[in-house]
Order: structure tokens, then C-alpha cells, then sequence
């Protein structure tokens, strides 16, 4: 069922992407623009922006720190400034395994100023101009993370929760207004952020893989895009279960 104007011709389309200096937002990136966007790219990483741009002739890179508000505002204004903008993917993340028994409050704070503040900081600098064309598209990368809790996702988690309520909340208030929401929840996919992990990762796939997943959930104008199925299925009917028969899976899938 599409819930979502379907995003299939991309030429000519302008898209900005928040967090695209690797993994899932720079793959997502190649793709639109081989299929002819004119992309901007943001992250914090300057020279990997840089490489991304001079490879991919029309495409610009804006360096900013997404919990940087003024700079956030100030890149928007720039990307607004080439003409409408019909996407904003906002898959900037941060990621440190973490446990109760270990909390750290430094760390939950920044897992929450990049993983959420941030995608806030984006909706406040483009919201007016969508509303007031009445078009275009709000994307917010999530994880399954967010489908419930998960050892070793103290930190991580409850802000991949806060995005599925967030982009939930942005469908409903939007659609009416013409804007398309969308909601990515990726399994385990081969990027810098999931590097380190100590523990075996089920399923784990490319960013190129998680690249055309996403953009085939645009084009059939899903608002949840989640990826591998034969993984979030399984998670998804995890969470249908009693709490006393989901902490007991999770355990003995986990050993945690």
C-alpha cells in the first residue's frame, strides 16, 4: 500500500542528504545521483565530502555539524537556494555499544544530540519551506534498534525509538499538507558505526544493498522502509509478543 507520493524519476529532482561522508548516506547518494539528482551532501567529515563531490560532477558538498544549529540553517539555506528541494534524508548517526551497568551520561547525551537534536535541527531549517510549497519529502534513518530494547543499546536505542515516533507523528501532521514522510529501519548493514561491534551481526549487508532497498521504498511510496526482511521480520513479530516472552527471547538470542 503507498502512503507516500511515489519518488521513481529522480532527474532533475535536488535531494540533500545529512550525514553522507559513508556508509548508507554516501551509497544512497551515488545512486540518486547516477540516476541523475543534483545532490548536496553534508556530514562533519570535510575531505570525505570533498572526494564524494570532485567523483561525482554537479554534486556539492555543505561541511556541517548537524548539533550546530546556525550551521545547519545556513546549509539549508543554500541547498533551498538551488531551487525546490524534493528530499532530505537525515541519516546522520552516532553508535557506541553501551550497557546500564556501564552508563555514561556524556555518552547518552551525544547518542541523543546527533542521533535526534539533529534531525530536529534539520526540520527546523526546511519545515517553513516545505509547508509553504506544499511539496516534498522528509526521510529519517532509524535502526530496528528502535523496534524495542535491545542489550548493549542503552545509548543508541531509545533515540532510533524517538525517530519512529518522530516520523510517525510528521506522516500524520504532514500528508495532508502535501509532504511525503518516510521512515527507514535498517538491520545490520557494513558501515564505520557498526565496525566495532563485539558481538555476531545477523544478516549483515552493504551499504549499496541498503542504498536500493531505500530507494526502492521511495519509489513505491512506503513510509517504512525496512531492510533485510528476513531479519526485521523476525524482529517485528519479536515485539507482538508479551514483555515477559520478549525479554526471554531476547536473552537467549543475545546470550546477554
Amino acid at each position: 500500500m503507498s502512503l507516500n507520493p511515489p519518488l521513481a524519476d529522480w532527474h532533475g529532482k535536488t535531494v540533500w542528504l545529512v550525514g553522507a561522508s559513508s556508509g548508507i548516506g554516501q551509497a544512497t547518494a551515488r545512486a540518486l545521483h547516477a540516476q541523475g539528482a543534483q545532490v548536496f551532501v553534508s556530514a562533519r567529515n570535510a575531505g570525505a565530502l570533498a572526494v564524494f563531490a570532485a567523483a561525482h560532477p554537479g554534486a556539492q558538498a555543505l561541511p556541517l555539524d548537524v548539533t550546530d544549529r546556525i550551521a545547519v540553517r545556513a546549509a539549508a539555506q543554500t541547498v533551498l537556494a538551488a531551487g525546490p528541494l524534493d528530499l532530505v534524508l537525515y541519516c546522520a548517526g552516532y553508535y557506541k555499544e553501551m550497557r546500564a551497568t556501564a552508563f555514561d551520561l556524556a555518552e547518552m547525551l551525544k547518542h541523543n544530540e546527533v542521533n535526534y537534536l539533529g534531525a530536529l535541527n534539520v526540520l527546523d531549517a526546511l519545515l517553513p519551506s516545505l509547508l509553504a510549497r506544499r511539496a516534498g519529502h522528509i526521510s529519517l534513518i532509524s535502526s530496528v534498534a528502535g523496534y524495542g530494547g535491545l542489550p548493549q543499546s542503552l545509548g543508541y536505542g531509545p533515540t532510533k525509538a524517538a525517530l519512529i515516533n518522530l516520523a510517525e507523528t510528521l506522516y500524520l501532521d504532514l500528508q495532508a499538507s502535501g509532504i511525503g514522510v518516510s521512515l527507514i529501519c535498517p538491520g545490520f548493514v557494513e558501515t564505520p558505526l557498526t565496525a566495532h561491534n563485539s558481538f555476531s551481526m545477523p544478516a549483515l549487508i552493504t551499504p549499496e544493498q541498503a542504498a536500493a532497498e531505500i530507494l526502492a521504498g521511495w519509489r513505491h511510496g512506503r513510509f517504512e522502509i525496512h531492510f533485510p526482511k528476513r531479519f526485521t521480520r523476525w524482529l517485528k513479530a519479536l515485539r507482538l509478543l508479551p514483555y515477559g516472552g520478549y525479554f526471554a527471547a531476547v536473552r537467549k538470542v543475545t546470550a546477554l
